[in-house]
């Protein structure tokens, strides 16, 4: 199969044939359709995730086809179109799988990091981890559902039940999280960029009631911050626009170091927590929702062999919404 290889830390992915892999006990073999460009690769090509499976097959926003399945697979059948997350396994006996943390278990496995993804034109995953994708999505579209979509889905509910809501870094996280935000009845708050128009005025399209600078303060105090943006200079940032009693999540695996800020932003019961990862739960719940709420995806579509081309746009802010690969 064709395939992108990452061979090292910080070196361009290089076009490869490689041999077709083959589904172990419990794994499905996808013929991928389409697989979504992620940040979190970017991290991984940097460096700033250590120890990658080397050499690796990147991409963990993987929409495919079954071909086939392994000894003891039964939950989908051949021509099952399914979705592959960054989750890829975990140990399932641990205190975090025991209570429903599964993203927290120390032995997690993740796609295109511990395990090879979708940046090709086959991929293999443990069923358990897969989800059946709406037919109300196309296999461009549904892709970024499966990381950006997950992520500010399980950072929103980390922010309880905030009526507004400020978004810092408006890539593909932000532009789902926004719509999903808008169809629960919440008013949302978007950052950019300082002097990006570009970026403000797409983040009013899709129903933003104010868009600025992330050096601006919104109109009035916020209930929760989400900040999707890897630089840590945002928390102080969006501290100063919460309420008292607010929360700021971040909802990057990666982040800049935080700076120094002074207590006073903290103070008054304000709250700076993470998220990490996701659970099967949360995917599950993200793709019914989105389906009910009618969520748009805004992607721009590459061939497999542009993968560093859409790696670069995504790095160099030149992308509205996901880069996505079609192989």
């Amino acid at each position: 199969m064709k395939a992108m290889l990452l061979e090292a830390p910080r070196r361009p992915l290089r076009a490869a044939e490689v041999p077709d892999p083959a589904p172990g006990a419990g794994q499905l073999l996808l013929r991928v359709r389409a697989c979504a460009v992620c940040r979190t690769d970017l991290h991984v090509i940097d460096g700033d995730l250590p120890e990658p499976k080397l050499p690796l097959v990147l991409g963990h926003e993987v929409v495919g086809v079954v071909e086939r399945a392994g000894g003891g697979a039964s939950r989908f059948a051949p021509g099952d179109r399914v979705g592959v997350p960054w989750l890829g396994a975990t140990c399932g006996r641990c205190r975090f799988c025991r209570e429903g943390s599964e993203n927290l278990c120390d032995e997690a496995r993740f796609t295109g990091y511990h395990l090879d993804g979708g940046f090709a034109e086959l991929a293999v995953a443990d069923e358990r981890f897969c989800f059946p994708v709406p037919p109300a999505f196309s296999d461009v579209d549904a892709a970024p559902l499966l990381c950006a979509g997950l992520i500010g889905h399980r950072t929103l509910r980390a922010a309880g039940d905030p009526r507004t809501v400020g978004i810092w870094g408006f890539g593909a996280a932000a532009h789902l999280v926004a719509q999903v935000a808008r169809f629960e009845g919440r008013e949302v708050f978007a950052f950019t960029r300082p002097g990006d128009a570009r970026a403000q005025a797409f983040a009013r399209s899709l129903g933003a009631a104010w868009a600025g600078g992330s050096d601006e303060l919104p109109p009035g105090p916020l209930d929760a911050a989400l900040v999707f943006a890897p630089v840590g200079a945002l928390v102080p940032a969006a501290l100063r626009s919460v309420r008292k009693g607010g929360v700021v999540v971040c909802g990057g695996i990666h982040m800049s170091d935080v700076p120094a800020f002074p207590y006073a932003l903290l103070w008054g019961e304000r709250s700076v927590r993470s998220v990490a990862n996701l659970t099967r739960r949360d995917g599950e719940e993200l793709l019914s929702l989105a389906a009910r709420a009618g969520v748009t995806c805004a992607t721009r579509a590459y061939p497999l062999g542009a993968a560093n081309e859409a790696l670069a746009d995504l790095r160099e802010g030149r992308l509205e919404g996901a880069a996505v690969l079609v192989p």
